[in-house]
């Protein structure tokens, strides 16, 4: 059974769900204002929101085919999702395409940059230096230029001051301190599960509005700001499901 990019990725939550409410509840869509006339806002689902990079991804490696006009239709092959899905999907900010010819690409690339907020540096600080931690700061260090680590802490005094690709490890103790000097907005908790709660508060007082939790918890946080888990184990196990049992032979 084929599944989709997306099908099985991780959620946006703004807070946990309430007695009695299935976890996994979709939060309020997002509202934005009309891309073209700066009029009445669009609410859009955070589901298409998620979808947006991977349409970014798949035009900037268009563009770098030396491709300049794509279709709904190849677009659609590109990613996975449907014609129609992609078309609704960017209908929420505005008009891109023109009927009959598809899209220009490097118009739709700067457009879509520019809705995700990544026509701007946005830093990032990662709470968690052990071997989950260390791998990620890695590869966003040496992969991304955009969404960027920026800040590193650990609790433990063993790892103060060592690097990770140029970055230092700098003392929790330091982590207010240190988001609300740089304006970090946005951060990522790579703890244990007893510790993600307690650093959730202290990140969220520093200032920072979006977290990307690693920790098998779920975090009570504000209204306004989003949560989006990604669980390792329970992403094995859903895939579990698509393993189906070798057929009795004899």
């Amino acid at each position: 059974m084929a599944v989709r990019p997306g099908d099985g990725e991780p959620r946006l939550s703004g807070r946990a769900p309430a007695a009695g409410e299935k976890a996994g509840t979709e939060p309020e869509p997002a509202v934005v204002p009309d891309q073209e006339t700066g009029g009445t806002p669009a609410r859009v689902p955070d589901v298409a929101i998620r979808r947006l990079p991977v349409y970014l991804r798949a035009l900037e490696e268009l563009r770098a085919e030396d491709h300049e006009i794509v279709s709904s239709a190849d677009l659609a092959a590109r990613t996975g999702y449907s014609s129609e899905q992609i078309r609704k999907d960017l209908a929420y900010f505005g008009a891109f395409g023109t009927r009959g010819v598809g899209y220009r690409i490097d118009v739709l690339v700067d457009r879509l940059r520019h809705i995700l907020g990544l026509d701007r540096e946005v830093s990032i600080a990662l709470v968690g230096a052990g071997h989950l931690g260390t791998a990620l700061a890695r590869y966003n260090r040496t992969r991304h230029r955009d969404v960027r680590i920026v800040a590193i802490f650990d609790s433990d005094p063993a790892r103060i001051g060592e690097r990770i690709e140029g970055l230092e490890i700098q003392p929790a103790d330091a982590m207010e301190a240190v988001i609300r000097r740089l304006g970090i907005r946005l951060a990522v908790i790579a703890v244990p599960a007893g510790a993600a709660q307690a650093v959730a508060r202290r990140l969220v007082a520093a200032g920072v509005e979006a977290i990307l939790n690693f920790a098998p918890v779920t975090l009570q946080v504000p209204p306004g700001v989003v949560v989006q888990n990604i669980d390792l184990t329970l992403e094995l196990q859903s895939l579990a499901y698509y393993i189906r049992p070798e057929p009795a032979t004899g």
